[in-house]
């Protein structure tokens, strides 16, 4: 979409009233193939994927609030497959491979920056750690370097790497490829090519109820009415337990806020994304130049958007331990995200008991990261009501049988990123 010079000023003159919309605002239809409950990254993206990849666009994603108000727009902008199971490698890694031909998909520009990833750690222990994750990775192909103290502290200056600092740096383990992505123009990328395929975003429309007849899902009643489909996909991030339950389901799932923070701007300083060893933290400069950051999660379950003095004091602490440089920038906001953390630290996209009825979600610290492949995948289920290779065993039933995937690298354990 382009507007010349002359288009760009009567628009800014005349309050940005005569923009084209981007999408449609359409009225739920009746009836549908697909109803899609969450519009989020991951049911955008699996919208998009259903209408690319297997040519069903008689779709509709029903989000309860506008586009981005959830997890989507509230989340540190990461992507990487530095992960340690080798499902979880294989799954994010072809996620990482859609976020680098996203913009060429989408043909709307979402600002992908591999900057590299780089895991610091400060013991022998964590360092064996960081060896055996980045072997699992070599082992799947995925790019890895093990870095000493003086080479992280050539890829990130700032960093305190002498050995009188509270927390002496190691060494940290590098993926060249993961960065991060725009993540207002993820949401507004799927949005603008699903609507033009054809598919219905409805906003402000909530579910508020499940039709099921004789253990068959028939639609969703919600405040804009009853809508029937033949199938119907849950994926509302941190109310998946919520929603769910109106079905009849009781989820392996807790939900906790992971709250992110961001500085004032300030010239470029960090061109790596960085995690510290010592203390659940990562941060990462923004294309404004703010300093975007994030700590542990609430130590309580919740479903607030919202931050607290506790969290928000170790996070900075963190940060001035880690790159004392920033001990003097003035905090401009911070927001809260709702996680959803399976027991074993990896995500869930199956089937339901319901027939008809499918579930995307528990995705824990990873869910930004895998809206691509989570949206790929989950729309090939749904299509074809078989699931995925690469999602193969994130089934509901691995937590009735004991086949958990159990990735330290992703899940629910303080400390631990």
């Amino acid at each position: 979409m382009r507007y010349s010079a002359g288009s760009l000023l009567r628009n800014a003159l005349s309050g940005q009233m005569h923009w084209r919309k981007v999408w449609r605002e359409p009225e739920p239809k009746s009836a549908y193939d697909v109803i899609i409950v969450g519009g989020g990254g991951h049911g955008l993206a699996t919208a998009h994927y259903l209408a690319r990849n297997h040519g069903i666009t008689n779709v509709a994603v029903l989000e309860k609030g506008y586009l981005g108000n959830g997890n989507i727009g509230r989340n540190t902008t990461i992507v990487r497959s530095n992960y340690l199971c080798p499902d979880n490698i294989a799954f994010y890694d072809h996620s990482l491979k859609l976020w680098e031909g996203l913009s060429q998909d989408l043909n709307y520009n979402v600002m992908l920056s591999q900057r590299g990833v780089l895991n610091v750690f400060h013991t022998p222990a964590q360092r064996d750690a960081m060896i055996r994750r980045g072997n699992a990775m070599a082992l799947q192909g995925v790019d890895a370097v093990l870095l000493n103290r003086a080479e992280v502290g050539k890829l990130v200056p700032i960093i305190d790497i002498s050995p009188d600092a509270r927390f002496p740096v190691l060494g940290g383990l590098l993926q060249p490829r993961g960065g991060s992505v725009r993540h207002d123009a993820v949401a507004w990328g799927y949005a603008r090519s699903g609507d033009a395929q054809g598919i219905d975003i409805i906003q402000n429309c909530e579910v508020t109820g499940f039709a099921i007849e004789n253990g068959k899902v028939r639609g969703v009643q919600s405040n804009k009415g009853p809508i029937t489909a033949k199938k119907v996909a849950i994926c509302v991030a941190g109310r998946s337990s919520l929603v769910a339950a109106m079905a009849g389901l009781r989820l392996p799932i807790e939900s906790h806020v992971l709250q992110s923070y961001v500085t004032e701007p300030v010239k470029p300083i960090l061109d790596t994304v960085v995690s510290f060893g010592a203390a659940h933290f990562a941060i990462v400069q923004s294309d404004k130049g703010g300093l975007v950051f994030n700590g542990d999660l609430d130590g309580y379950n919740s479903y607030a958007q919202r931050g607290n003095m506790e969290v928000l004091t170790s996070a900075a602490a963190c940060a001035a331990s880690f790159m004392p440089c920033f001990s003097r920038l003035r905090m401009l906001r911070h927001w809260g995200g709702i996680n959803d953390m399976t027991m074993d630290g990896s995500p869930i996209i199956t089937k339901t008991p319901v027939k008809g009825l499918y579930f995307n979600g528990g995705w824990c610290y990873g869910g930004f990261k895998a809206t691509p492949t989570s949206g790929w995948t989950y729309a090939h289920l749904i299509a074809n009501d078989e699931p995925h290779e690469l999602a193969a065993n994130y089934s509901l039933s691995r937590f009735e049988t004991g086949a958990l995937i159990n990735e330290s690298g992703s899940g629910p354990v303080p400390g631990k990123h």
